[in-house]
């Protein structure tokens, strides 16, 4: 408990330091800690040859304290609604990529590099593709332009796709979404087979919550997963979302199901990490937060293949938890006032920093 409250002594310190541009990324950060200024999480993560990001969206790039610390703490970041099927196609046939571009100008900018989120989704889809009825071939092709067209967009642009997103359920059956149910099971390789033709470099995800650990729903995804690389299908890796909440337990088997799919010569990420507590957070439960974000990026680590870790937005100001779990919150490593947490400390030691 005793290292705990000095961590939060320090943490207003350190807050002012970051907004103010004082922790330096890339290739600066061996001078500057020769003139003592800290690593940022991304340099320590790349030391290990990782990357360490974070999910923005569009409305907050307004706020310029918030911008200065994701340009300068991370070196990767996940559009969170930009890229997704309502936003870039809001009418059939009719392109818009401006929320996209914004971010992927962002991240250029700042020398981040960026995963694309998400082609193919049973959720936020706009209505004209919703409200219908769809012959398989009308589908097929409305699925095939869609994937082709933005994946096409973004050549060059990002280096990963999640390409279908949540595709189970908690038993590991399939989620019946319109795609399912009219094109059945296949369309999750026909997806990832047009997005490689589109950019045959990009790496192509599979991704979901609440596989983490190894249970019925992980399983699924491990079997799906040997049966496309077994038809040469292009998978390469699978996203793991760790959206976590301390009321229902790590998941201990997180580096056993890391290291699995690495067995089947795939790439593992975890793409949209928060640890959420039920309110009010105290010291003890940020305590425990901070010990799971240290454990999990420590099993991240200990598999080569584990490429990355993203949080989900990284400040608790623009987390997504409060307005879809009332009475939850305080998930992120940074507060609503953009100071350093425990959690925040944990991810540094494990990654090796001070």
């Amino acid at each position: 408990m005793r290292k705990n409250a000095t961590r939060l002594r320090l943490a207003g310190a350190l807050a002012a330091a970051l907004m103010l541009g004082g922790i330096a990324t890339g290739p600066t950060a061996q001078a500057d800690e020769r003139h003592g200024k800290e690593p940022t999480l991304a340099d320590l993560a790349q030391r290990h040859g990782r990357y360490f990001g974070s999910a923005t969206d569009n409305p907050e790039l307004g706020d310029v304290p918030y911008t200065a610390l994701l340009g300068s703490e991370f070196d990767q970041i996940t559009p969170g609604n930009g890229m997704k099927w309502y936003a870039t196609e809001p009418q059939q046939g009719v392109f818009d990529f401006s929320q996209g571009d914004e971010i992927v100008n962002l991240a250029r900018a700042n020398r981040q590099k960026v995963r694309g989120h998400t082609l193919v989704w049973h959720s936020q889809l706009p209505g004209w593709l919703t409200e219908r009825e769809w012959t398989a071939p009308e589908l097929r092709a409305v699925l095939k332009k869609h994937i082709q067209t933005e994946v096409r967009h973004y050549r060059g642009k990002v280096f990963a796709w999640d390409v279908v997103n949540e595709a189970f359920n908690e038993d590991g059956t399939y989620r019946e979404s319109v795609f399912y149910k009219t094109l059945g099971p296949g369309y999750i390789a026909d997806a990832l087979r047009w997005a490689h033709q589109a950019d045959p470099r990009v790496r192509l995800y599979l991704n979901d919550y609440n596989i983490e650990g190894i249970g019925p729903k992980s399983d699924a995804y491990y079997k799906l997963a040997k049966e496309l690389k077994a038809k040469g299908v292009p998978l390469h890796g699978i996203g793991l979302q760790a959206h976590l909440a301390l009321q229902y337990g790590y998941p201990t088997t997180l580096e056993d199901n890391l290291r699995r799919f690495s067995r089947l010569g795939l790439d593992t990420a975890l793409t949209e990490v928060d640890i959420r507590m039920q309110l009010p957070a105290t010291e003890e439960k940020l305590s425990q937060q901070a010990e799971w974000y240290r454990d999990l990026t420590e099993a991240c680590l200990a598999v080569r293949r584990c490429v990355g870790i993203t949080l989900w937005d990284y400040t608790d100001k623009y987390s997504w938890i409060p307005a879809f779990f009332p009475g939850e919150g305080a998930a992120l490593p940074w507060d609503e006032q953009l100071a350093p947490k425990p959690a925040y400390f944990a991810l540094r030691e494990a990654l090796g920093g001070r």
